[in-house]
């Protein structure tokens, strides 16, 4: 892809507030559409650009997170930045394939997070599963995002969207105890030179360590974190629209998926079916 049609893309994206990752994923789509024919795509035909993903599902079977990032990106780029609405744009679909996320247990949380050693990374998780945050706004607050009078931490959230999250006070006061021993001064949890905020890549690894320590058999990631927030107020009876105001979720549908994880939903169900067939 040609850099003036690259800048103009990441352009449009910028102004549709697009995520870096999102953004990212959506330019690695287009250029390999361009690498597939050795030229920039904006000079190539609707008949190309169905026999390009006829490619990737009949010759190489892509995974559908591949084929989905291509499609998206692709899309992207010829309706809104080249304003072509080609027929072809509506038949391209992926087949999104939703698991049920793996959660821990308050008891298995513990375990994790004493198995990080290093306060730092120890203290970044703690706010992950505390207030349900993803690893990169964890990464990414700021000293001043915290409202120590409120007891809570103002998180920028995917296409820089901005919420706010309770802080519960026991991890406050285990937040207050850490910027006294480490005294950070723009970054809550910064990169230990000091120059940016913590890499995820980072912490993945210092997850996947804490997680081998911790003698966990459960195959869980950094975002499992958040889902087992989400599981455990769900199952102590916080509605879901608030579920989803923390979380940061825009659309509701995304944090239904956690009704179908809750133990306490699925007894009182059972209970009430065996209330209803009593005396059948």
């Amino acid at each position: 892809m040609v850099s003036e049609l690259r800048r103009r893309m990441i352009q449009d994206m910028e102004l549709r507030r697009l995520a870096k990752g999102t953004q990212k994923q959506y330019l690695s789509g287009v250029e390999s559409l361009s690498r597939y024919y050795g030229r920039s795509p904006d000079r190539l035909s609707e008949t190309e650009i169905r026999r390009f993903f006829l490619y990737l599902i009949e010759e190489r079977h892509a995974a559908e997170g591949t084929l989905r990032h291509h499609i998206y990106g692709v899309k992207f780029l010829f309706r809104y930045t080249l304003r072509r609405s080609w027929p072809v744009f509506d038949l391209l679909r992926s087949q999104r394939r939703r698991r049920l996320p793996v959660v821990m247990t308050p008891a298995e949380v513990r375990a994790l997070l004493a198995a990080a050693t290093d306060a730092r990374y120890r203290m970044c998780m703690t706010m992950m599963y505390a207030c349900g945050l993803r690893i990169a706004e964890a990464g990414a607050i700021r000293v001043e995002d915290i409202d120590g009078g409120r007891g809570a931490v103002r998180v920028t959230g995917k296409g820089g969207k901005r919420r706010e999250v309770p802080i519960p006070a026991e991890v406050l006061a285990k937040l207050r105890d850490y910027w006294r021993m480490k005294r950070p001064r723009l970054w809550l949890f910064p990169r230990k030179d000091g120059a940016g905020p913590l890499d995820p890549r980072t912490l993945w690894k210092v997850f996947d360590r804490a997680h081998r320590a911790s003698a966990m058999t459960k195959a869980v990631t950094p975002h499992s974190l958040r889902h087992s927030f989400a599981t455990g107020l769900l199952e102590r009876g916080v509605p879901l629209r608030v579920i989803q105001i923390l979380l940061g979720h825009a659309n509701i549908r995304t944090t239904t998926i956690y009704t179908h994880l809750t133990a306490g939903l699925l007894q009182g169900v059972a209970r009430a079916q065996t209330d209803l067939t009593a005396g059948l």
